[in-house]
């Protein structure tokens, strides 16, 4: 097989030409070389078409409550979208891929950062090397033909390898007839740097910030996500845009004036880019104020929500999936599967109706613009009553795991209570023999044999109630008045006991305050509580 230089769609997935593509949609007339390119752009753009729109994916719940929570659909009673919004929000969204759609043979490259005699490193670079390569494989036709650790003393510098790494390196990769792009296992690459190694090795070369925002490309279902998704990408095409405006400079071509504006090249891109960034926040914002009519309605029928959170591929979905006994739900052994914040609905052993939230994964070394550009859907997390913090205790580096999940959180400038007041779950127990309770409080979980569900479904039970101001009372009503049905309204009955000298039962309940106070009030005379003991 002969070895594929730069892929034939390359002029148009590689940053700097998808930014121009995107910040000249409608160009009629730009001199020499320019006009050329747009041209070639919005052709390659109409053959290909326009992107598959994905269907919106509606959060699964009971039918009654399905608006309510819905991620991506109206809330009851809102009317119908604004035309003239719904065509903005798809012109924003018609834009050409960070990477190619079509099937890689991806070259993962791992630069081995030295460590300070007597450091410990947080992670080994084997298992950095395999999570690389699980973000590889989470793509539909992608695979790793080959992974390469090489020793670097800064892969954030724009010399990533020392010149005889660098030489070494070249020939091993251009030795590779069956790579045809290259994964460098770093937050970011400054567009000089993924040029001269394009260069060099003839080959796309992307970096792990890229290769995220198009695995979220794939896996967006909703319209907000891939709003967000968009608003995420305004860094990588920024950083585009100016190398790619540097090299025009020294060209003579950015600092020549366009008709009559008065306005350079690279003055106009840098504007185009600033009012997409402007546009999609005013979209985002939108977006927003529906996700605040929805807690309302939940805080109005006081739903008590529990946000599942932790790092990608933990196991939320299936844990959230053993909890609530949903079928529908289909888990996804892969980073990422979960892009989009789904609502589920489940019960407490108290009979007490509660609405997990599955989130968005976390993930270690990226920049802090991508969760930022998120933040409208983890805004959910915000507003929870409890969070449980799922880790993935087969991994061998859980313990970062657990760190960037903390940190991410504590980024987010959630309230201290709710972060102090987690509930803490060791998943997957079942891949560690011999596995014991922690001694920190964290509960031991298998979703797939059971092990400690009903000891976690306790601890949310208690969590809840403290969270939400609840109490499960043992209330002495009279039969054949009001107060039972009323009970059975505004509670959760959990038993009903008749008592021997007939005319009156027991009702065990967990009941808000604000709803016994009402009750107090409406049945002052003839009924008797206790706190209920098990």
């Amino acid at each position: 097989m002969r070895r594929a230089v730069l892929p034939v769609c390359h002029c148009f997935t590689h940053p700097g030409a998808r930014a121009r593509a995107m910040l000249f949609p409608r160009v009629a007339a730009l001199p020499g070389i320019w006009l050329l390119r747009v041209r070639r752009v919005q052709h390659a753009l109409s053959l290909a078409g326009t992107l598959p729109r994905p269907v919106r994916a509606v959060s699964a719940g009971s039918r009654a409550l399905g608006s309510v929570w819905a991620s991506d659909g109206p809330v009851r009673g809102g009317g119908p979208e604004d035309p003239r919004e719904d065509e903005e929000e798809e012109e924003l969204l018609r834009v050409p891929p960070l990477l190619p759609f079509d099937a890689q043979r991806v070259c993962v490259l791992h630069p081995d950062v030295k460590r300070p005699a007597g450091k410990t490193p947080r992670s080994t670079a084997e298992w950095q090397v395999a999570e690389a390569a699980a973000l590889v494989r989470a793509l539909p036709g992608w695979s790793v033909a080959r992974t390469l650790v090489v020793s670097s003393a800064a892969p954030g510098s724009r010399q990533v390898f020392g010149k005889g790494n660098f030489r070494d390196l070249t020939e091993k990769i251009r030795g590779c007839q069956d790579i045809t792009s290259v994964f460098l296992n770093v937050e970011r690459m400054t567009p000089q740097t993924q040029k001269e190694l394009e260069t060099a090795w003839g080959l796309r070369v992307f970096d792990r910030f890229t290769l995220v925002l198009h695995i979220f490309r794939c896996n967006a279902r909703t319209r907000e996500a891939r709003m967000q998704l968009a608003l995420a990408e305004i860094p990588l095409l920024r950083s585009s845009v100016s190398g790619d405006s540097e090299q025009q400079d020294q060209q003579g071509w950015g600092s020549r004036y366009i008709m009559g504006s008065g306005e350079s090249f690279s003055e106009l891109r840098a504007r185009a880019l600033r009012d997409r960034e402007l546009r999609l926040r005013r979209v985002l914002e939108r977006l927003r104020d529906k996700r605040r009519l929805m807690r309302k309605e939940r805080v109005r029928r006081e739903f008590p929500v529990v946000s599942v959170v932790g790092y990608t591929n933990c196991g939320k979905t299936t844990l959230i999936r053993a909890l609530t006994g949903e079928a529908t739900l289909q888990p996804r052994d892969q980073p990422f599967a979960t892009l989009d914040v789904t609502v589920h609905e489940g019960r407490l052993p108290s009979r007490l109706r509660v609405l997990y939230v599955d989130t968005i994964g976390f993930l270690s070394q990226l920049p802090h613009s991508l969760i930022h550009a998120f933040s409208a859907t983890l805004e959910d997390v915000a507003y929870s009553d409890v969070l449980v913090h799922v880790t993935d205790v087969s991994h061998p580096d859980a313990e970062l795991q657990k760190a960037t999940v903390l940190s991410t959180l504590r980024g987010l400038g959630l309230r201290p209570a709710l972060l102090e007041s987690a509930v803490e779950v060791h998943s997957k127990v079942d891949l560690v023999p011999g596995h014991t309770t922690p001694c920190s409080g964290a509960l031991a979980v298998s979703a797939v044999s059971g092990r400690g569900l009903d000891e976690l479904k306790a601890a949310l039970e208690a969590s809840v109630l403290r969270a939400t101001g609840r109490q499960l009372l043992t209330i002495r009503v009279r039969l054949g008045g009001p107060q039972l049905g009323w009970l059975y309204n505004e509670a959760v009955v959990q038993q009903v006991q008749e008592l021997p000298e007939g005319g009156a039962a027991h009702v065990t309940v967990v009941i808000t305050q604000a709803a016994y106070g009402r009750f107090q009030k409406l049945f002052p005379t003839d009924i008797t509580s206790d706190p209920h003991t098990d």
